[in-house]
């Protein structure tokens, strides 16, 4: 099945009234603490294979000792892991936001590029933490696309795809340009609180009438 613009809008707009009793992401949280691109990337690259909670308080430690490229050079890699500890690969990690901040402050003047294709020249940077940063940080259009995204958007029938990047560049093609920014935080929300990967709690849906359910076993 293909989805119409006008049930795409209404599928979102459901969500984003139903959303104000979830909690917001973690990097969502930093993004509504503060708009600094560089303290969203960071968090962005703690959350990787991390779950949303110990990324929050991960990240929340972190920014507490370092709020800058250049204050994040002055802790050795030893110590940002053990503040970003128990992040999934936390000393892998470390020396990607220590690599990075050097980057920032030897290439781009100790500020987060602005434009998704620089972005991802950065090491350490993919297209999901790339659109977030773009979206969330600088509020310019893109879609930011992880498993969440990706599975729910194809559950709804929005999209056909296998992998996220394919999802990303099909999403671009059929979701309202209005809707770009805020889609990846809702979806996310959306996908911890309802949609889950397994059994997802699809009798308390409030986009269930909508969902064909595409890929769904067992539910709740």
């Amino acid at each position: 099945m293909s989805r119409t613009v006008a049930e795409i809008d209404r599928i979102v707009r459901t969500l984003q009234h139903t959303s104000r009793q979830w909690n917001p992401t973690a990097v969502g949280t930093v993004a509504q603490d503060s708009r600094d691109p560089f303290r969203i990337l960071i968090s962005c690259l703690i959350s990787l294979r991390t779950k949303d909670e110990v990324t929050a308080e991960a990240s929340a430690r972190l920014f507490r000792l370092a709020r800058t490229p250049r204050a994040m050079l002055r802790l050795p890699p030893a110590r940002i892991a053990r503040t970003i500890y128990p992040a999934g690969f936390y000393r892998t990690k470390a020396k990607t936001i220590r690599a990075l901040s050097r980057t920032l402050l030897e290439k781009h003047d100790g500020k987060v590029p602005a434009d998704l294709e620089t972005l991802l020249t950065l090491k350490g940077v993919g297209r999901k933490t790339a659109n977030l940063v773009v979206t969330i940080g600088f509020g310019k259009p893109g879609i930011c696309v992880d498993t969440h995204v990706h599975r729910i958007s194809n559950r709804l029938g929005i999209v056909r795809t296998k992998t996220p990047d394919q999802t990303e560049f099909a999403l671009r093609k059929v979701l309202p340009r209005r809707h770009w920014i805020p889609y990846n935080d809702l979806l996310v929300t959306f996908g911890q609180n309802v949609c889950k990967p397994i059994s997802p709690l699809c009798t308390t849906c409030p986009v269930s009438a909508q969902c064909p359910q595409i890929g769904v076993g067992k539910h709740r």
